[in-house]
């Protein structure tokens, strides 16, 4: 609750130090504030008290939620730290860009760990309306107010369907708390066509927050008109606090009732990994690139929810981390290129001019790609490994889609690579000393992030 609290004021002392507009000054702010909720999460886990003594019934820290939170915290300090040439840009409005951020992660902590649906419905809501408002910041760009326009009101026709769904969840069991939610389910007190409809609905609901097909249809428009370092905060917070609340609900909540819901699942993995990675085949636009990729990987962390177990969401946590650094990692490198057409031909041959930028991006693609012995080939492992002894047909047309995916990373690696032509003009690329230490960040945890495996 402690980490909570601190992230929360960290956002509002950044936008009143905003003030004086020195932009360095929030920065600092946001930055002590992440580092000290990560260490305070951590020290929790080692099993010290909570510094506060504050607690609510609707919020519940419990080891799974202190470990989602520190993995979002650190997606958002990266992000932070990699974005900030972007945020600075403007004086006047860093304090309010950088504050919106901290804002929505206290949203997403709320998702990771809340015991009741009203909590999670709030956790929702603060994780997603500063996030209609950042995805708009380039005001001279009309796509990014279409983006913006285009995901409040899909966000706003989820979170319907969401309430909708919560209201017939709750006249079928009578609470909104969890656990007496899942004793319902489980003894059959809850069952019938009430239930059904409201699980529907919730499912839908998740697949729109996730970007999960058929409901993606927002993703690639809404990443493609956000500001570069804003599309990244999506695809990891965002995508992390909606995959963990997703697999509370369904392989916890609603676990009485799998076998309703499986087979539904089932189809769906298969047509958004199949949506994904098709679609991003012949995208000549970088975000647009990302998005789809978000959407298969989407596919890949859902089949956890298939095969519950002791281990599952230990799973989940590897594949997220990986997945996330991996994505960080580029979107840095995207913002140092700074191509407002966000064409994926202006990388042709930064990497190979720009070698240590290069080798950042390098193990990024391969890491999406699951190229062994990288944190994302573990991720993909752990995944599949654990779905394989109830779902093998799955399980294979999920490599399958993975090779597939392995294609379009490696079509950008060549072109990063690649030495251009006498008429090309590679730009040698300057990064600032806080995008440095977020690519060397990323690629030491992709590097040897498979050596958590190790830890007992």
């Amino acid at each position: 609750m402690d980490a909570l609290v601190l992230v929360f004021v960290s956002g509002l002392v950044a936008m009143f130090i905003a003030m004086l507009k020195k932009p360095v000054l929030v920065l600092t702010a946001a930055g002590i504030g992440l580092t000290g909720s990560i260490l305070l999460l951590y020290r929790q886990l080692m099993g010290h008290e909570s510094l506060l003594k504050w607690s609510y019934e609707g919020l519940n820290f419990d080891q799974p939620a202190i470990l989602f939170s520190i993995l979002v915290l650190i997606f958002g300090l990266l992000v932070v730290i990699g974005g900030y040439q972007h945020f600075s840009r403007e004086t006047e409005h860093t304090g309010e860009y950088i504050s919106l951020l901290l804002f929505s992660m206290v949203g997403a902590m709320c998702m990771l760990s809340f015991t009741d649906l009203f909590m999670f419905f709030i956790g929702l809501e603060i994780l997603s309306i500063p996030i209609y408002v950042m995805v708009g910041t380039n005001k001279n760009d009309i796509k990014s107010t279409e983006a913006s326009i285009k995901y409040f009101f899909t966000g706003a026709f989820a979170t319907g369907i969401l309430l909708f769904g919560i209201a017939l969840l709750f006249g079928a069991t009578g609470t909104f708390k969890l656990d007496i939610m899942h004793d319902a389910i489980v003894r059959g007190a809850a069952q019938g066509p009430l239930l059904h409809v409201g699980i529907l609905f919730v499912l839908a609901s998740f697949l729109f927050k996730i970007g999960g097909a058929p409901f993606h249809f927002w993703g690639p428009d809404v990443y493609a008109g956000s500001p570069n370092i804003v599309t990244g905060f999506m695809a990891t917070v965002v995508k992390t606090a909606g995959l963990f609340a997703f697999f509370k609900m369904f392989a916890f909540v609603f676990h009485g009732a799998y076998q309703f819901w499986s087979d539904i699942l089932f189809a769906v993995i298969i047509l958004t990994m199949l949506v994904g990675n098709l679609s991003a085949l012949n995208q000549i636009k970088f975000k647009r690139l990302l998005a789809y990729s978000s959407i298969a990987n989407a596919g890949y962390a859902l089949l956890v929810l298939l095969t519950a177990s002791p281990s599952s969401l230990d799973n989940l946590w590897i594949y997220l981390a990986g997945y996330g650094l991996a994505v960080i990692a580029l979107i840095t490198v995207s913002v140092i290129l700074n191509d407002e057409e966000d064409n994926i031909s202006s990388f042709k041959g930064i990497g190979r001019k720009n070698p240590w930028i290069g080798f950042a991006l390098v193990i990024g693609l391969l890491s999406l790609a699951g190229v062994p012995p990288l944190f994302g080939f573990f991720g993909k492992y752990v995944v599949f490994f654990s779905a394989f002894q109830l779902y093998p047909i799955l399980v294979i047309i999920a490599v399958i889609n993975s090779g597939i995916g392995i294609y379009y990373y490696l079509k950008l690696l060549m072109l990063a690579m690649s030495e251009g032509d006498e008429n090309s003009d590679i730009p040698t690329l300057k990064p600032t000393n806080l995008q440095i230490l977020s690519l060397a960040i990323c690629t030491i945890g992709l590097l040897t992030g498979g050596l958590i495996q190790l830890i007992p």
